[in-house]
């Protein structure tokens, strides 16, 4: 998987390409966790070009985003293919997780 980190005045942007699963979601998790241990608050996932995840990739994110409520801080997922997409939807995760269409649409709500 390719991970390719941006900020955007102050809120860090991760665009990930590729498969997130159990070999790559420890390489993600240190990244994030970088990033938020740096001082970042406020985080986009980006998922326009991820094909994959698993149960592994869920929990890193499910971990950061209680890294970031620690922080007072805010996680907004962007840009998920349908089928990526679904498997938030079956786990619940949409429930209490912001996805929205574009990386645009999460620059305006944070």
């Amino acid at each position: 998987m390719d991970i390719l980190e941006k900020k955007q005045s102050d809120i860090t942007i991760f665009l990930l390409k590729g498969r997130l699963d159990s070999n790559t979601s420890p390489e993600l998790e240190e990244r994030i966790f970088e990033s938020i241990n740096g001082g970042s608050t406020k985080m986009i996932l980006d998922f326009q070009d991820l094909d994959y995840i698993s149960s592994a990739g869920l929990r890193v994110i499910n971990k950061t985003l209680k890294q970031l409520k620690q922080k007072e801080g805010k996680l907004i997922l962007s840009s998920m293919q349908d089928y990526v997409r679904e498997i938030f939807e079956i786990a619940g995760f949409d429930s209490f997780i912001p996805i929205v269409s574009t990386t645009d649409d999460a620059l305006t709500r944070l």
